[in-house]
């Protein structure tokens, strides 16, 4: 396979493989355990609109510390900030001070991190063969997600919050090793039109921050309380869900790259739309809300190679991939937040989480029709 010949590339897939696994081995817990700790679905998504809302605001210190440090330490750097938002999750007891520490350091890290991870992948790789590229990093994300949400599960029912969520924070420390060595991208001080491309990517990731909000966040909440707040089965779920969309993505991947985005699109973003119903329909049935959250794993492994694609090589094509992602990851940031803060309105004033995870179904028609003219124009 083409996608293979790219060393930096296969160097980033490595780290993001322990990353990916002390992401799903403790990450997909954040909600869920502040829940467990005593905060309510409410409270918590604001927490979520609070952390995308100062991430916003903390952005704009990306591009100054690359300069200065370089993209590939400024991605090690937001590496090791975000393995230390594990150990102090572990402390959060209600809206306590290490709640509120927690949602001030969060921001940090996930900005240093997520900016630079994105810059740097999209230099690295190929415009050729991006869509392979892209579906085979989900693909070994799902199958790590297979285990790894079954071993943090276990943990913390075993272990307890502070030792598990310890061992996460190492793995995610550790996750930087592959990066130390790897080729160093060079950023400009000046890029004249630098942003004359980022108005797609900036729609996109606007869209897909939308989606995530009703169909990652909300639906993370909605399935732990159907569960009955069980960690167990809770990662269960999670890991079916992961077992189910192994491989999907990697056949609609190449199918892109060989000029097919807009069949991609219909089947990526029509799966997409009938998982959002079912997950809606599903909460008040504990054995449907498993399958439903086993078909979202179709739709991560659909969509991520879909809309990801023009952004990263519409990044590559720009005279600065950092200046890109930078704006690119403040949109996301926006669509994020607005949808946390409008599904919070709706939990709070007593409507259920059902609408809110309905929202997602705006983001995804929002993207497919930018999308459908991007993949219609020429190369």
């Amino acid at each position: 396979m083409s996608f293979f010949r790219n060393v930096a590339i296969n160097r980033v897939n490595l780290h993001y493989a322990v990353q990916t696994f002390a992401e799903a081995a403790g990450g997909i817990f954040f909600l869920a355990y502040m829940l467990q700790a005593g905060v309510s679905a409410a409270i918590t998504l604001v927490a979520m609109a609070a952390i995308v809302g100062l991430r916003f605001v903390v952005r704009g210190a990306v591009l100054p510390l690359a300069r200065r440090i370089g993209m590939r330490r400024t991605l090690i750097a937001g590496t090791l900030l975000e393995a230390l938002a594990f150990p102090m999750l572990a402390q959060v007891q209600g809206v306590n001070g290490w709640f509120i520490a927690l949602c001030l350091l969060s921001p940090l890290g996930s900005a240093l991190y997520w900016t630079s991870y994105h810059a740097y992948f999209a230099a690295l790789g190929d415009a050729e063969a991006r869509g392979g590229q892209i579906a085979f990093r989900e693909a070994m994300a799902a199958v790590i997600g297979i285990l790894a949400p079954l071993a943090g599960g276990w943990a913390l029912v075993t272990w307890g919050p502070t030792p598990m969520f310890a061992c996460v924070g190492l793995l995610q420390a550790l996750a930087a090793l592959p990066l130390i060595g790897g080729p160093e991208v060079p950023i400009k001080d000046e890029a004249p039109s630098g942003l004359r491309a980022a108005p797609l990517g900036v729609w996109l990731m606007m869209t897909d921050g939308l989606f995530a909000a009703g169909y990652h966040y909300v639906w993370q909440i909605a399935l732990f309380l159907t569960l009955k707040q069980s960690f167990e089965a809770f990662a269960g779920a999670m890991a079916l869900a992961a077992l189910v969309g192994a491989g999907c993505g990697l056949v609609l991947g190449r199918y892109i790259d060989l000029g097919h985005g807009r069949r991609a699109l219909i089947v990526a973003y029509g799966v997409g739309a009938g998982v959002v119903v079912l997950r809606a329909l599903s909460l008040d049935t504990p054995w449907l809300a498993v399958i439903a959250n086993a078909s979202g794993a179709l739709v991560v492994s659909l969509m991520i190679p879909a809309l990801m694609t023009p952004v990263y090589n519409a990044a590559k094509a720009s005279p600065c991939p950092l200046r890109f992602h930078i704006a690119t990851e403040g949109g996301w940031d926006i669509g994020s937040g607005v949808g946390c803060l409008t599904a919070a309105a709706f939990v709070a004033s007593g409507q259920g989480l059902a609408a809110p995870i309905l929202l997602a179904l705006a983001g995804a028609a929002i993207a497919f029709a930018i999308l459908w003219r991007a993949y219609g124009r020429p190369a």
